[in-house]
């Protein structure tokens, strides 16, 4: 099976994954950027920026929903 699989195609949760992990990145930069005044002694970021921060989880939600999609198209796969 494996001599089948081309190494460039793509499972069906991998852009979900990627689209999670760029996400989930955004989101840690949003959430350096917030905490640093908090360090730093200056005047915190508006409200929307706490807002930013949770882009992380919702990054990570996104990612695993891939993952898991992945895994079901692989035991779909496998029952053929």
């Amino acid at each position: 099976m494996r001599d089948k699989t081309q190494t460039n195609s793509a499972a069906p949760g991998d852009r979900l994954v990627r689209a999670g992990a760029i996400v989930f990145f955004i989101g840690a930069v949003a959430t350096l950027v917030t905490v640093a005044p908090l360090f730093l002694g200056t005047t915190p970021f508006p409200t929307y920026m706490f807002g930013l921060s949770m882009l992380m989880a919702v990054g990570f939600l996104m990612a695993g929903a891939g993952v898991l999609r992945s895994v079901a198209a692989g035991r779909r796969q496998a029952r053929r």
